[in-house]
């Protein structure tokens, strides 16, 4: 047994060791209530509680640099086209004719003539992009052109063939000067360079596209457009005029002057210019008024096969005036100069004076029942050679045209006409002129 002194001394001991022990506590205690107030007024004195409760990890995501995407290469190009299918009938008139007699026929559709039933006219398909900030191409070709003398003389349709082929240089950042290299519409005519899918007559004039038929060739030209020109320009596009495309309010190029897909014959090159400028005429009516031109020396193919030995002056100078629909408007081109032309007394190809034009008034009907639509009446004559054909034929054109082109939906367009044709056939074998009345149907869809 334990002695009960010792056991009352060890209680004692213990029971002091516990007081010491519970001072202590006491005394951290205090010591951490006196120390709170100063951490928390200097935590809440600089940062305020809302934003010290938010998260870290979003702010650390916040804070990290975004990477940047990477443009893919076919973001920037586009693809797009149209396709124009015809039904030519002529209703009266000269369908045939006797050897050496011109039949009804027009240098612009294959589908006017006898036993002819629905042709396309255009297939065509556009690839256009940017290559960079500064560089841009354009390449379309056409799927519906023919080809002759496959099978003892025979026409085959349904060929491809390049029309464009071309890139542009943009030389300054807000790329209003530009130069362009390739194969690409010379700047002749406000209608030659208008796009077949914008124009609103079926076919161009003889006059204006007789001096470069298919209007294309290979070379360098330089276009420049000032900012108020594009503003007017993109303003009558929004509001779904039919431009001629920006093309620029001047333009000067250097081309081989052959012609579309046909070899150079000659060291001469042709030179060329066109000047436009739109004019705002009380409210939202614009008049468009321009002059353009070219000299050039051609070899046309000559029946005995190949091209003439000999290079023949082809010169130049045409005028143009536009008073967009509003909802009336006037269109007017006319051009005069020299040109190769078969001269039936030499029996043979010379140099002769030309001539030639149309005036077209236009209506624009924005809403009806059947969509917008617009009808037009167009007369024109030409007197001259057209240099496209084997010996260069004379041209002695006078014709009459109505017709009225529905839109009942924007892919959509149905055009309905009818001509009163006097012409001469592009044939110098075929003597005398012509006539008859067409009427002509085409159907247009655009992707």
């Amino acid at each position: 047994m334990v002695p009960l002194p010792a056991a009352a001394q060890t209680v004692q001991e213990l029971q002091r060791q516990i007081d010491e022990l519970k001072a202590v506590i006491a005394e951290m205690k205090a010591a951490q209530t006196a120390a709170k107030p100063p951490v928390m007024a200097a935590a809440s004195a600089t940062t305020p509680a809302p934003v010290a409760a938010e998260p870290a990890a979003p702010t650390q995501v916040a804070a990290a640099p975004a990477r940047p995407s990477r443009e893919k290469w076919y973001d920037r190009i586009r693809l797009r086209g149209y396709t124009q299918l015809r039904l030519n009938e002529i209703i009266s008139g000269d369908r045939t004719a006797p050897d050496g007699i011109a039949r009804l026929r027009s240098v612009h559709d294959s589908g006017i003539g006898d036993d002819t039933g629905f042709t396309f006219r255009r297939i065509r398909l556009v690839l256009q992009g940017d290559l960079g900030d500064r560089v841009s191409f354009y390449l379309q070709p056409d799927f519906a052109t023919a080809v002759s003398n496959q099978s003892v003389g025979e026409r085959r349709e349904g060929f491809l063939q390049l029309r464009d082929a071309y890139f542009d240089a943009f030389l300054d950042t807000t790329k209003r000067f530009r130069l362009r290299f390739g194969q690409s519409k010379v700047p002749f005519g406000w209608e030659n360079m208008q796009s077949s899918s914008n124009r609103l007559t079926l076919d161009r004039s003889d006059a204006i596209n007789s001096g470069v038929p298919s209007e294309r060739d290979i070379g360098v030209v330089a276009y420049y457009t000032p900012q108020q020109v594009d503003d007017i320009w993109e303003r009558l596009t929004k509001d779904g005029q039919k431009l001629f495309g920006n093309y620029g309010a001047f333009g000067i190029g250097v081309y081989n002057g052959q012609g579309v897909n046909r070899e150079e014959a000659n060291d001469a090159v042709m030179a060329v210019a066109l000047a436009t400028w739109p004019f705002e005429i009380g409210g939202k009516q614009v008049l468009e008024v321009g002059a353009s031109g070219y000299t050039n020396r051609v070899q046309p193919e000559i029946r005995t096969g190949g091209v003439s030995p000999v290079a023949f002056a082809d010169d130049r100078i045409a005028l143009h005036a536009i008073l967009y629909p509003q909802p009336f408007g006037l269109q007017a081109e006319w051009n005069w100069g020299r040109g190769p032309e078969y001269d039936p007394v030499l029996r043979g190809i010379t140099t002769k004076s030309l001539y030639g034009g149309y005036v077209q008034g236009t209506a624009r009907v924005r809403q009806s029942p059947v969509g917008p639509f617009m009808p037009y009446v167009r007369w024109q004559t030409y007197r001259g050679g057209w240099k496209a054909a084997v010996n260069a034929p004379r041209l002695e054109t006078d014709e009459i045209e109505l017709g009225i082109e529905f839109q009942p939906v924007p892919a959509l367009e149905l055009t309905l006409a009818y001509a009163r044709m006097e012409r001469a056939e592009a044939d110098e074998r075929r003597s005398g002129r012509a006539e008859g009345d067409v009427f002509r149907t085409q159907l247009q869809l655009n992707y």
